[in-house]
């Protein structure tokens, strides 16, 4: 029996024993796909799906994302940033710890900080390289200077990789009552005037593989599915679902190929031409079968703010036909003793086996044989699947500096830092085209489409909304009907 048939099986398994008892009222129960949840230290390494859903769940940040991807209060009730948008003062709202102590701006200040330490892997540490000084004026106010503008700063502040924690705990809306059979219980503790508690649906929270949470939804369709990825998307195709019930966030970000060539024909910028040159990315957006997903050749995709008008690589004018044509002829005159062979560094999922295949299918076109490895492992290639947490140009850009990839252009860097250092929005844009169009012609990167990030949405939650940014804090799902 093949792999892919041995998949189907297991899920069909697991459909049946999803089926089994399923109940028609109780909390709002959330599968996020990953390992189980955890309160951790964001400043360690990147969140998966279930600890930021719980993270977002127990603690808050200056501020937060609405349903919709909005910005409103948190922490922090009301704001005001100066006419040069250099200084961003907050006033906090009368808001305690769950053990009753008051939350400070001096505790805001110090996590804040310590987000940017030295040390820190927070996954926002590269795009707060603006911030000058973070200080506590008086217990109630936090002022952060800024080095220039940044626009949509007040995004990057909303993910809970900025949220308060302390001692383990958060400053709500919701507390960590306990773990029931794997899942995290989660009771709503204060309403939006933070002075009593509040009533509300308790939520069940899992952490689990994709297609055990795909079968849960599909047995007793009501336990909301989040962290959903290309890598999962076929196990969804699956199942016969509701009208509805699969739900796509309008993500932005990066979603192709980052080289790591360590010598050998890689190391040529042309042959890294090639590579992207060949691919049908049409087919490969189509085959994901995902509404609006188009194909992507530039770094930075269209409409991103500081970047009016993104680099394309010179080839971009070009059909299909064309530039596999000129990437063979390019082949042949750079590396003609040998073929050549590619390790592709590719999570697990059968999404990501299937795009696999159709790079494998295209570069055999024009020459080039390449096997897939597992993530950490030896690879030429590595594939990356994130969503952009801003709206901005520097998000993008400062994944290809020397100091973060195997591919760079030191005058890329130089003009990255000319950005981050300018006073005025107008240079910043300057600087940013000018890495723009250095990097891509370096071609560090081969773009795909944007990522695809998927959630299952029982028909019983009113308060779920497609979000920009793939967050769907739990205090905006209670909006349930009975």
């Amino acid at each position: 029996m093949s792999p892919a048939r041995i998949r189907l099986a297991a899920l069909a398994a697991l459909l049946a024993l999803a089926g089994c008892g399923a109940a028609e009222s109780g909390p709002v129960q959330v599968s996020a796909i990953g390992a189980p949840p955890r309160l951790a230290d964001p400043n360690r390494g990147p969140f998966d799906a279930p600890t930021a859903f719980l993270t977002e769940a127990v603690a808050q940040g200056l501020v937060r994302f609405n349903a919709e991807g909005d910005i409103e209060p948190a922490l922090a009730q009301s704001w005001i940033i100066s006419d040069d948008g250099l200084t961003y003062t907050f006033r906090l709202r009368r808001t305690n710890w769950i053990d009753g102590g008051r939350v400070t701006a001096q505790q805001v200040a110090a996590r804040l900080r310590a987000a940017l330490a030295r040390n820190s892997r927070n996954v926002l540490k590269p795009v707060l390289g603006a911030v000058a000084e973070i200080v506590a004026m008086t217990d109630e106010v936090v002022v952060i200077n800024l080095r220039g503008p940044r626009p949509n700063f007040l995004q990057l502040l909303a993910h809970p990789e900025l949220a308060l924690l302390q001692d383990g705990a958060g400053t709500g809306p919701y507390r960590l009552a306990g773990v029931e059979d794997g899942a995290s219980r989660l009771q709503l503790v204060r309403g939006e005037d933070e002075e009593a508690p509040a009533e509300g649906p308790e939520i069940l929270l899992r952490g689990e593989p994709a297609i055990r949470a795909v079968a849960r939804f599909a047995g007793e369709r009501r336990a909301l599915v989040v962290g959903g990825t290309a890598g999962d998307l076929p196990y969804v195709r699956a199942v016969d679902l509701p009208n509805n019930a699969l739900r796509f966030d309008p993500v932005s970000g990066l979603f192709g190929l980052s080289f790591n060539p360590r010598g050998g024909p890689l190391i040529s910028a042309a042959l890294r031409q090639a590579l992207s040159m060949a691919l049908d990315r049409q087919a490969i957006a189509a085959a994901l079968g995902v509404p609006n997903l188009a194909p992507r050749t530039s770094l930075v995709p269209p409409g991103v703010q500081e970047l009016p008008s993104v680099a394309q690589p010179n080839w971009a004018n070009m059909n299909l036909a064309q530039r596999r044509s000129e990437a063979r002829r390019l082949i042949a005159e750079l590396a003609p003793a040998a073929p050549i062979r590619v390790r592709v560094a590719m999570p697990q999922g059968p999404g990501y086996r299937l795009i696999f295949a159709y790079l494998r299918r295209d570069w055999r076109l024009i020459g080039i044989e390449a096997e897939r490895v597992l993530p950490g492992q030896a690879a030429d290639l590595i594939f990356i699947d994130e969503v952009a947490p801003a709206n901005l140009g520097s998000w993008y850009l400062r994944h290809f500096t020397c100091e973060a990839s195997g591919v760079c252009d030191p005058a890329a860097d130089e003009a990255l830092q000319a950005a981050r250092l300018a006073t005025s929005a107008a240079e910043r844009v300057r600087q940013f085209a000018l890495a723009d169009g250095i990097l891509s012609r370096a071609t560090p990167f081969i773009p795909l489409t944007a990522p695809v990030r998927w959630s299952l949405v029982p028909g019983r939650l009113d308060g779920f909304q497609p979000s920009p940014f793939a967050r769907h804090p739990a205090v905006n799902l209670i909006a349930e009907r009975p």
